[in-house]
């Protein structure tokens, strides 16, 4: 490479850092005078690359937008952290183009690596492990993604063409408010103007997003990542399930995250009625009653956290006595019925397996 070429791409990079730099700045890092700094900037337009004159005293050279990418110089920090970059999102299932599109750029970063670099980089690929097990392939369409972000910010009304998980397709209107990334999927939340209610769209299931005319004023209420998780909790599943758990929604949420259930306070702080006895329950003496009187007296004076009621919506329940046996906290099961069952028998698993020598 000619000495000259070579002064073009450190100027290019120079630009490409950002701001706006004086002839006299680009002159000295380049190590020549500013007649040829301006030659330089006229091999770079020759190039279609979007260079911009600034006027005034503390005017120069800097980049605007242009019609297509332009060369793009990175340094090797830089060129380490967007390969991992695109690694790691390909492995969660988070980018947000084409899995083809994904490798191509790896590949061609991976390619114009310095050798030893490259031998590094190689080496924490190979090491590198992930304790979540591969997202799905389920990338949005770039396009629809642009479109959709751009709708958000200038808060543009969007027809988008939806398919739902019955396969059934249809044209939608959405105003909307945010784009989320959550669990290896993106979606897409805003207010349906057809029905006045919030809705939440996965963005791999929009075959088609386009601006429509006119705005819409902000919704009030929570942001969009909040709108999207307990849009999860509160989606129509098999089981609806309502418990009364004591204790503190941060120690709740350890176990039950906002986008498995509701936590919600209950009117008052006493305890909740207690489960009925079993026919065979024994009556209780004297001295017991005694007991229990002044256990309740002594709960009664702490300060124990309140009963919170919990709304867990799924389509199985045998996951759920596990999570509560984690949660260590006095919980009431309201319903249904087969929960409170499968919360019994894992107690009596626990209890045979316990006494065994």
């Amino acid at each position: 490479m000619s000495r000259p070429t070579g002064r073009v791409l450190t100027l290019l990079e120079l630009l490409q850092s950002g701001g706006t730099r004086t002839i006299a700045e680009l002159a000295e890092r380049l190590g020549v005078d500013g007649r040829t700094v301006r030659r330089y900037v006229d091999h770079l337009i020759d190039l279609d690359v979007p260079v911009e004159a600034v006027r005034g005293r503390y005017g120069g050279y800097r980049l605007g937008p242009g019609h297509r990418l332009p060369p793009l110089m990175l340094g090797e920090d830089e060129a380490v952290a967007v390969l991992l970059g695109l690694v790691a999102g390909r492995r969660t299932g988070l980018t947000t183009a084409t899995a083809t599109a994904g490798e191509t750029a790896a590949a061609k970063i991976r390619r114009v690596l310095p050798r030893p670099l490259a031998a590094r980089v190689d080496a924490v690929l190979e090491s590198l492990a992930f304790t979540e097990p591969a997202g799905e392939s389920a990338a949005p369409d770039a396009g629809i993604l642009l479109t959709l972000a751009d709708a958000v910010r200038h808060r543009r009304p969007v027809a988008i063409r939806y398919t739902d998980r019955e396969g059934r397709r249809g044209d939608r209107t959405l105003h909307p408010q945010g784009v989320v990334a959550h669990a290896g999927r993106w979606y897409v939340t805003g207010r349906d103007p057809g029905i006045g209610e919030d809705r939440t769209f996965r963005l791999d299931r929009v075959a088609d997003a386009r601006l429509l005319p006119g705005s819409f004023e902000a919704i009030e209420g929570p942001d969009p990542a909040r709108r999207v998780l307990s849009g999860f909790a509160t989606a129509p599943y098999r089981h609806e399930v309502t418990l009364r758990i004591r204790g503190t929604a941060e120690q709740i949420r350890t176990r039950l995250p906002a986008s498995v259930a509701s936590v919600t306070a209950l009117p008052g702080t006493g305890s909740p009625s207690p489960a009925p006895e079993p026919a065979h329950a024994r009556e209780p003496d004297r001295s017991d009653t005694s007991e229990a009187s002044e256990a309740s007296e002594a709960s009664e004076a702490s300060d124990d956290p309140p009963w919170l009621r919990v709304e867990v919506r799924a389509e199985r329940l045998d996951w759920l006595p596990p999570v509560l046996a984690a949660l260590d906290l006095p919980f009431v099961v309201e319903r249904p019925d087969e929960l409170r069952e499968l919360v019994v028998a894992l107690a009596d698993r626990f209890a045979r397996r316990a006494r065994r020598s």
